[in-house]
């Protein structure tokens, strides 16, 4: 389907155009018209596949031909669950916004709150946000919702990992319109607890999958190779990041501190490098994405700080130095290369203490993966024997069979001497218990 076909607005096809987009992508061409007539969505669909713009455009569209609800409440709220994701969601809201009235701010953690308190007496229309810092602002009524008209997920089941459920019922409660719509949109749905809430979100949605979330990418190569131990792991990167194809590259690590001491590694190298993760303040964060977006830097070490709405077409190579503790993360990691039609490459490191993690994997999968090796660093590890999954009892009986029982004592039953010893209770009779005789009465003239 053609964007022109979709009936938007000239302005937002004219911005389309700019763009550089004509045809809209599958999980585009569902949602945007239903998300246009007002219905509620619950949409999934594999990462890199253009969700942000299927919120984005019928959101655009609704408040540039519709009057708003409230002259000074915010129109839309955008939530998503880390600051990285919201920047990538505002840059693009800005490009729709360039030639309309429209305004919009950004509210995320590790800014200023009072400088943020002043954007929102300035009633922006649009407002992206994470789900912390937006509760924040609520609590102190900076912002209010009563006149929300749509209301936007994205990554929901990210939100709720992160611990954020309390914030997403406390905006659903602000935010309670009796015309609100909501779009609920990520890579991955299939969990008791989102699905639990969208009950309560959403008014009769309809739901769009494009796809199984673990589907492989088309786009994207995947290979796996075994490691011996740390030392072994850093020498297959080093071989994989000399490939001749590699235009930007992401290593994904298990902890902050590997970020920071591969980035230094490398450095010495002769490789421009950065480390991106949690310890950084939002400043030194947006400075180092800033950079490596534009190309300053070929390689970025990261956590899974950076597993989401990471959105850079150069990244032609995905590292995963360690596998994730939780498998929906992968497909977030490899996700970040393979954009826009591009072919991508991700290689996962697979050592001892990578092994059951890559086992889960590989069960969702549902495939049984192959493995390959690089030129002089074939490992010596070649997997782990499965886990023990029998039930406690066993262990137990098997130790009942070689040690003899300890004899137990039985207790002491008391007898009721009252009634005569084997008779039957019921027909025992009732005998009235003669009082001892003493000694001197008893008679002894027979004897």
């Amino acid at each position: 389907m053609q964007f022109s076909e979709l009936g938007l607005d000239p302005r937002l096809n004219k911005t389309i155009e700019h763009l550089g987009f004509s045809e809209t992508t599958e999980i585009q061409a569902r949602a945007i018209p239903a998300a246009m007539v007002g219905k509620d969505l619950l949409a999934s669909s594999k990462t890199g596949s253009g969700k942000t713009l299927a919120y984005l455009l019928p959101a655009m569209q609704r408040m540039l031909k519709t009057r708003a609800l409230s002259k000074r409440d915010a129109r839309t709220l955008i939530l998503t669950p880390t600051r990285e994701l919201a920047k990538q969601v505002f840059a693009q809201l800005r490009l729709l916004i360039a030639n309309t009235q429209t305004r919009a701010c950004l509210i995320t953690g590790g800014e200023n709150f009072n400088d943020q308190s002043k954007l929102l007496r300035k009633d922006p229309q649009v407002v992206v946000a994470t789900p912390g810092r937006l509760a924040d602002h609520l609590s102190k009524r900076h912002l209010f919702l009563d006149g929300l008209e749509l209301l936007i997920l994205d990554e929901a089941d990210r939100m709720f990992d992160l611990g954020f459920a309390e914030q997403l019922n406390f905006v659903n409660k602000a935010a309670n319109h009796r015309k609100r719509q909501t779009l609920m949109f990520s890579a991955t749905l299939d969990d008791a607890a989102i699905n639990s809430f969208a009950l309560e979100l959403l008014n009769e949605p309809e739901r769009i999958a494009v796809g199984f979330s673990f589907t492989q990418h088309q786009d994207i190569n995947q290979q796996f190779l075994l490691s011996d131990h740390l030392d072994h792991k850093q020498a297959q990167l080093a071989e994989i990041l000399k490939q001749d194809s590699l235009k930007q590259a992401i290593v994904f690590t298990a902890t902050r501190a590997d970020t920071q001491r591969l980035a230094d590694a490398f450095s010495e190298q002769g490789l421009s490098c950065s480390a991106l993760n949690a310890d950084l303040n939002q400043g030194a964060r947006n400075k180092i994405m800033d950079e490596f977006s534009r190309g300053h830097q070929k390689v970025l070490f990261t956590t899974d700080l950076a597993s989401r709405g990471l959105d850079i077409v150069q990244v032609s190579h995905v590292i995963n130095f360690d596998m994730p503790k939780h498998v929906e993360e992968y497909v977030h990691r490899i996700g970040r290369t393979g954009r826009a039609g591009n072919l991508g490459q991700a290689y996962s490191l697979v050592g001892p203490k990578d092994w059951y993690s890559f086992k889960s994997l590989e069960a969702l999968l549902e495939q049984k993966v192959e493995f390959i090796s690089l030129e002089g660093l074939a490992a010596k590890f070649k997997g782990l024997r499965a886990k023990n999954t029998k039930p406690s009892f066993d262990k137990n009986s098997q130790k009942a069979k070689s040690k003899p029982k300890a004899k137990t004592s039985k207790p002491k039953v008391k007898t009721n001497k009252t009634f005569a010893a084997g008779t039957e209770m019921g027909d025992a009779p009732i005998i009235r218990q003669k009082k001892a005789q003493k000694a001197s009465d008893i008679d002894t003239s027979e004897e």
